[in-house]
């Protein structure tokens, strides 16, 4: 096989498939994951609305999911992710597991990064009269946005190692590609490749990361 049947016919396809999985799990589980730490947020001890009983259950559910090994987690959901999309294999399939397993992960750092906010500011908000969700929306996620990209950076980067654990159970991607045509059938070309391409891919989303939180940190 040429270079360029191996750019077209088997990389550029599943990088393509990565993209995907990466994109849109990171995105559900981003948004998922705000929700999750909103309400750790709230309910908490220090929270705008303590509920010891609402906190206790959301931090034990969000500490048993991550507990998980992501290919475990995945198998485990197989049942859930049928009933969803109609199969267990491919990738629209795939983003079901993934962002299941990237969302208790965002909610853990942004609410790390919610609760890093100087209390000071938060109680100035509130002798101004400000609601609980101004408080949110317009105190504390202002204060932590920058700390939040980092965080997102931070998960981008692990569910794409995520993606190439689920290329070994038929999610396709790279991952599937580094498994079966270069480990499988001894593809030394195709195997860096795959991992050359997956280093490139990790740079640059660091480094938009990086930017960004330097851009908004000023």
């Amino acid at each position: 096989m040429s270079n360029e049947q191996l750019m077209t016919q088997i990389l550029w396809p599943n990088f393509v498939s990565t993209l995907i999985m990466v994109g849109c799990s990171a995105l559900l589980s981003t948004v998922l994951g705000f929700l999750l730490a909103t309400v750790l947020i709230i309910t908490n001890k220090q929270g705008l609305k303590p509920n010891p009983s609402v906190y206790r259950v959301l931090d034990f559910l969000i500490n048993v999911v991550r507990s998980f090994p992501f290919i475990i987690l995945m198998v485990a959901l197989m049942p859930v992710t049928r009933s969803l999309v109609g199969t267990t294999i491919g990738t629209t399939a795939a983003i079901v597991p993934l962002t299941f397993a990237m969302t208790p992960y965002v909610a853990r750092l942004f609410e790390n990064n919610m609760l890093e906010v100087n209390p000071y500011t938060i109680d100035a908000a509130k002798s101004f009269g400000a609601s609980n969700s101004q408080i949110i929306l317009k105190v504390m996620l202002v204060e932590a946005f920058p700390s939040l990209i980092s965080s997102l950076t931070l998960a981008i980067i692990s569910v794409l190692g995520y993606t190439a654990m689920a290329g070994t159970v038929g999610a396709g991607g790279l991952g599937a590609v580094a498994i079966t045509y270069g480990y499988q059938n001894f593809d030394d070309r195709v195997m860096y490749s795959t991992v050359l391409i997956l280093i490139v891919f990790v740079q640059l989303v660091q480094v938009a990361g990086s930017y960004l939180y330097k851009k908004i940190k000023a």
